[in-house]
């Protein structure tokens, strides 16, 4: 088991996420003691849209081609239209999510963002929710969906927005401290 503040957890991301999405986990895990860094794909900081508009900036720590799995605990994926959509085009970063996946370790998605559990084929046969206009997409990929503010299952974690977000980041603190999880192939 793993205390939340012996904790290492990235946030992998691109420019348009959706800004509560990412700070608000950056910012409560940190608060809650875990050490969290920013994974970009070029390493580059990063912009976020924010309701209407662009958003804030947010420093990368990494570039993506730096990060390995083994050195976290948990990956979480902030959503937005924009963000998930230009990253499940990038072959790396989807392989990066899979291999969270393949290890036991916590993948957590909100909004738009199991559109990468998708594209890194992990969400077949597993319970999942995700942003309304996308629920088709993950019922077509083998998920069993439910309209819930959090979804576990087997450390896998989706939310829908970010009204979700206080029960997304309990539930990544929870799945963290459980330790790696069992994902036998669906």
């Amino acid at each position: 088991m793993t205390q939340i503040t012996d904790a290492k957890i990235l946030i992998l991301s691109t420019n348009g996420f959706e800004q509560s999405e990412l700070e608000r986990p950056l910012n409560d895990l940190k608060a809650n003691g875990a050490t969290v860094h920013v994974a970009t794909p070029d390493g580059n900081d990063i912009k976020g849209w924010d309701k209407d508009d662009w958003g804030n900036t947010i420093a990368a720590d990494k570039a993506l081609s730096d990060v390995t799995v083994d050195d976290y605990d948990a990956i979480v994926l902030p959503g937005g239209q924009i963000n998930p959509d230009l990253l499940r085009a990038n072959k790396d970063a989807v392989a990066l999510i899979k291999s969270f996946a393949d290890a036991g370790k916590t993948v957590a998605a909100i909004c738009h963002a199991p559109w990468l559990l998708i594209e890194a084929g992990i969400i077949k046969g597993r319970a999942a929710t995700s942003y309304a206009s996308i629920a088709t997409d993950v019922k077509n990929a083998g998920a069993h969906y439910e309209d819930s503010e959090v979804v576990v299952d087997q450390g896998i974690i989706t939310s829908r927005s970010p009204e979700d977000l206080d029960a997304f980041i309990a539930k990544i603190v929870e799945e963290v401290e459980e330790g790696e999880h069992n994902r036998k192939a669906a």
